[in-house]
């Protein structure tokens, strides 16, 4: 079996958050989707060993933020690198409370989506919830985040607690290339980093040394060279 055929399935990028008292969470997921349409009800798959998925248990609500084409990769990796154990995700961003109390993203979010859990399905190291959609809205027109866009223009990797994620062999060749040992970002110096203001063709040994990861934010030293 090929496991990278399932990279080849369409999915999304969004951010799922829901709230335990008074404590919000949220992080990114690709695995949601529209189940049925009258009445509407949605599916998102959220990894046992993530917060977020003992809020959603616990509250029985979620909502989901459509994340913009546009969002920044520091953006994303606050809510995909990061656990809500150790910050307050919600700290820095802009958000509003839903109808049934968790957060919903105002910033790089081009929509979102609310719902109550109806049902729930374990399915080995991941839940499924089912949701009865209570409240659905555009916030701004624009083109939302596709998974493949995610990986192939923005570079990004997938977390190892995420449905999708496949380990990566090591190839036989030698490159100038940089993994983060934190959260598996590759620094391609053909790419740079352009969101942070390196251009394309800048060496890993050139980046200022105040350069962090532009996914989890970790420094140069938690770079390691990679074979490719």
């Amino acid at each position: 079996m090929n496991p990278k055929t399932f990279h080849k399935v369409s999915y999304g990028l969004y951010v799922v958050s829901s709230k335990m008292g008074e404590r919000l969470n949220g992080q990114i997921a690709n695995t949601v989707t529209q189940v049925t349409s009258d009445p509407p009800k949605i599916a998102v798959c959220i990894n046992k060993q993530n917060l977020t998925n003992q809020f959603i248990r616990e509250s029985g609500v979620f909502t989901v933020s459509i994340l913009s084409k546009e969002a920044p990769m520091k953006f994303i990796g606050n809510f995909g690198f990061k656990s809500g154990r150790d910050v307050d995700k919600f700290a820095e961003v802009s958000y509003k409370i839903g109808v049934t109390g968790p957060p919903i993203l105002l910033e790089n979010s081009v929509g979102y989506l609310e719902a109550e859990v109806l049902d729930s399905l374990d399915v080995g190291t991941h839940t499924l919830f089912i949701g009865g959609v209570v409240d659905a809205q555009i916030i701004v027109d624009k083109e939302p985040m596709t998974y493949a866009y995610y990986h192939q223009i923005k570079g990004g990797k997938a977390p190892k607690t995420a449905p999708t994620y496949i380990k990566e062999e090591k190839a036989a060749k030698k490159t100038k290339s940089y993994r983060c040992k934190v959260c598996g970002y590759i620094y391609d110096p053909e790419r740079g980093d352009p969101e942070s203001g390196i251009p394309p063709g800048t060496p890993f040994e050139e980046l200022p040394d105040d350069w962090v990861c532009p996914i989890c934010g970790a420094g140069k030293k938690e770079f390691e060279a990679v074979s490719r």
